[in-house]
């Protein structure tokens, strides 16, 4: 099955030799040197002047720092880092200028995420051995899996984590191949208890990464706040609270990519609840528990795959969902249903509803319940609620085999307590 072409980055990790490690620390120091002074210049430039300063300005500054005795270190690593720094605070003030982010901040050592970025002209690639200009020998990476066959490299961005480790994100053009369409509509609720929980009944346990490590971290932290601030101990114990914190999110991603791959190789419509963890993890009771189960994550990373694979995405509200859609039976045993298996068929139906895509087509997202967004075309709602039943139980038997019988919403009867004015009151509907 053909596919189309698309650019992807492979991350590797490597292990840089000791003068390599000096270079490439080096080379950290200057591009963030060179972003910040260019950020300083251009903010001077703005308060005195009222004028802007382009990419093309920085780029004739910084060839005159080069120049200059008290900055000529700035010449010692290779040019291209340099260069995307400057084009990197370019995109920064026009995100900026078109209101989408804040001013542009300084970098700070030990606070800011160490990376150089190298264009074609500033490496060489060949027979698996990569090296980087004004480097004598080629990397020492570990190849997890092999490059494409026959790509060649446009560019390689080379970073260090707060716990030492350093990685290589290769960047390459290559022909992504579709997988074979299923036709499988699974809707995917999101808990903690159960990691997730699909509408076929079966459910994700939670592996919980950061309680397995939690203790080892209390000590590691405990161990660090002991420690005098700017001494070579808390330099190692730093170190060490890192490196936990590296392990639990490598685990956590391992899960992730696993997870978001089968449910894209095994449906073709993916309906996916829309919680707003932002305001979830404002409860202290829950906050960490929620946090750890990344459920953002999950969600951005199946999207991403879904765009590749053609699969359609339906994010759905909760409160939306369940006022729309009625569900009272299990699908599997036929029991009631309750809980999270509840709340993952009735995620469900708005995916049935949605039409599948066919091999070829790109992918599409769906956002269900009030605000809308970009989607494929649908019909003219019905106005009344009747048309709107006759429309659900249409659209059901139009489907055989369907597990879950759309029923329409039962009315609200009864009584419900409100506190109004500091006494309780009987409202009655």
């Amino acid at each position: 099955m053909g596919g189309k072409e698309s650019k992807r980055a492979y991350r590797y990790r490597f292990y840089p030799t000791p003068v390599q490690a000096q270079q490439l620390s080096m080379t950290f120091g200057c591009v963030g040197y060179v972003y910040n002074r260019a950020l300083a210049e251009r903010s001077r430039v703005w308060a005195q002047e009222q004028r802007r300063v382009d990419y093309a300005e920085t780029s004739r500054m910084s060839t005159q720092w080069k120049r200059d005795p008290e900055t000529m270190w700035l010449a010692e690593p290779s040019k291209g880092p340099l260069q995307q720094a400057l084009r990197n605070l370019q995109v920064a003030f026009e995100g900026f200028l078109r209101k989408r982010t804040g001013y542009p901040q300084f970098k700070k050592k030990g606070k800011s995420r160490d990376s150089a970025t190298y264009f074609r002209n500033c490496f060489t690639y060949r027979s698996g051995r990569l090296e980087l200009a004004k480097h004598a020998e080629p990397l020492d990476i570990r190849w997890s899996r092999p490059l494409p066959t026959g790509v060649v490299p446009s560019q390689v961005t080379v970073s260090r984590d707060s716990a030492g480790r350093y990685h290589i994100s290769i960047l390459v053009e290559e022909e992504i191949v579709e997988h074979n369409p299923a036709d499988a509509v699974v809707g995917v609720d999101a808990g903690i208890a159960s990691l997730y929980t699909f509408s076929t009944g079966e459910k994700v346990s939670n592996p919980q990464h950061e309680q397995r490590d939690r203790a080892r971290l209390v000590k590691a932290q405990r161990a660090l706040a002991r420690k005098q601030k700017g001494s070579a101990n808390r330099a190692k114990a730093r170190v060490k609270v890192a490196r936990i914190h590296s392990r639990i999110v490598d685990r956590r991603n391992d899960h992730l990519h696993k997870l978001s791959t089968r449910l894209v190789r095994e449906n073709q419509v993916i309906a996916i609840e829309d919680s707003s963890v932002r305001n979830m993890v404002r409860n202290h009771r829950l906050a960490r528990a929620i946090s750890d189960a990344a459920g953002e994550a999950t969600v951005s990373e199946t999207g991403k795959l879904c765009r590749e694979a053609g699969i359609l995405v339906s994010q759905a509200r909760k409160k939306s969902i369940s006022s729309r859609y009625g569900v009272d039976r299990c699908p599997i045993g036929g029991g009631p249903a309750r809980g999270e298996a509840r709340d993952a068929v009735r995620l469900r139906q708005p995916g049935r509803a949605a039409p599948a895509l066919r091999s070829g087509s790109s992918a599409q997202h769906v956002r269900s319940g009030r605000g809308g967004g970009a989607g494929p075309a649908r019909p003219a709602a019905p106005q009344t609620r009747a048309d709107r039943d006759r429309h659900r139980i249409a659209d059901h038997h139009a489907r055989p085999g369907s597990a879950v019988l759309p029923w329409p919403r039962r009315p609200r009867t009864g009584r419900r307590s409100s506190l109004r004015g500091g006494r309780r009151m009987a409202v009655v509907r």
